[in-house]
């Protein structure tokens, strides 16, 4: 966030957010597979993101 943050500036329209965030797991971060290993957690969380997403578009899982 901090260098999206500082290539567009400031976010006064708050279009900027976590794919998380779409999820019950609001302001959590996706796991990074390259600290912990687990690449299927990563990916886990992502489907997880991407679903929440497409809800709060008004889509049906």
């Amino acid at each position: 966030m901090r260098n999206l943050a500082r290539i567009i500036g400031q976010d006064s329209d708050n279009k900027v957010s976590l794919l998380l965030d779409y999820t019950d797991r609001k302001g959590a971060s996706i796991a990074d597979p390259w600290n912990s290993g687990n690449f299927v957690k990563t990916y886990e969380d992502i489907v997880e993101g991407c679903q929440g997403f497409l809800k709060y578009l008004g889509y049906e899982i």
